[in-house]
């Protein structure tokens, strides 16, 4: 009896060990969401496309995470360079790793990270509306794995700017990506804005760079100024928009400061690195002390977290004085 008793235990040693590491069980999943420390956390940063407002965000979210965990936290950066296929394989490359967590860099990587996983926690940045790009059920409480931080565009503000800059303009072209959903909701908020102002609104949409410039070209002629707002395809090419507006003596108000530095004349914009920031804080809350994503609401912009900005150079350009009273920076 005392044999078989001890062979018994011994097996049942042996079995536990087995359990603890089989493919079943990693560092990332024990400590995934459950609130204990782990000695580690790997983080999958899958960013839609290069442009400075999303460099800038996965910045601050990096900056973020390794103010509170220095080498504690592994990033791997992948950018899927505006091609949606690419997120779907870079968000099950994540997946398939493990990671602690993934940050989703724009709305069509939110929304294929979001198709890879339903476990791991994820959390976005530069995305405007989370329930209309179907991400989460309410911005208070999403209600799955998907939490983050949004760049709604102040519409308000950007129309009060126009209007500042551009006392006589009397029709606003409003350009943007017809592929975006999140753009598709900006323009529907500033035309009932700018309608609302009494100013005459047409939109422009452009499936992809090789329509832009003849899209951008037939906006300039039809308007006395154009809108633009946080668009990626935009915010990639504001060089062709720069060279068809400035001659042409068109004012551009833009969704954020870097398409301004660019070519655009102004905004009132959002600060996407403190936006990748506060992803960061989030991501740190999430994994290090266990909070809830389904819980965790979409946090906006203060808006001492917003500023005016203006081109001075394509103000001279194009003829616009910029008022004094303004509070450019």
């Amino acid at each position: 009896m005392k044999k078989a008793w001890a062979f018994l235990t011994a097996a049942a040693l042996l079995a536990g060990l087995a359990g603890c590491g089989g493919s079943g069980s990693s560092a990332a999943n024990d400590a995934q969401g459950s609130g204990t420390a782990a000695a580690s956390y790997k983080v999958g940063i899958v960013q839609y496309m290069e442009h400075s407002a999303l460099d800038s965000a996965t910045q601050g979210f990096q900056d973020a995470l390794k103010e509170k965990l220095g080498d504690q936290v592994e990033f791997d950066v992948q950018n899927a360079q505006g091609e949606a296929t690419n997120c779907t394989t870079i968000a099950s490359k994540f997946v398939n790793d493990g990671v602690n967590l993934i940050l989703a860099n724009a709305t069509p990587a939110a929304q294929a990270a979001a198709q890879a996983t339903g476990e791991i926690p994820i959390v976005g940045t530069s995305i405007t509306d989370y329930v209309s790009a179907g991400l989460v059920a309410d911005d208070e409480a999403p209600g799955g794995n998907v939490t983050g931080t949004s760049d709604l565009n102040p519409i308000k503000e950007q129309v009060a700017l126009l209007q500042a800059l551009c006392p006589d303009a009397e029709s606003v072209g409003i350009l943007y990506c017809s592929a975006e959903k999140n753009s598709e909701v900006q323009v529907e908020l500033a035309t009932a804005e700018f309608e609302a102002q009494g100013i005459q609104v047409q939109a422009y949409a452009a499936a992809d760079s090789n329509e832009l410039q003849s899209v951008v070209t037939k906006a300039a002629s039809e308007n006395d100024a154009l809108y633009i707002p946080t668009d990626n395809l935009l915010a990639n090419n504001m060089e062709i928009v720069k060279n068809i507006t400035v001659p042409e003596k068109i004012p551009v108000i833009c969704g954020e400061e870097n398409m301004v530095t660019i070519g655009g004349l102004a905004s009132y914009s959002i600060d996407y690195y403190t936006l990748g920031y506060k992803a960061g804080e989030q991501a740190y809350e999430i994994m290090v002390n266990g909070a809830d994503p389904a819980t965790m609401p979409i946090e906006y912009m203060a808006k001492e977290d917003l500023k005016v900005v203006v081109n001075d150079e394509i103000a001279q350009e194009i003829g616009v004085t910029i008022p004094e009273d303004l509070g450019v920076e």
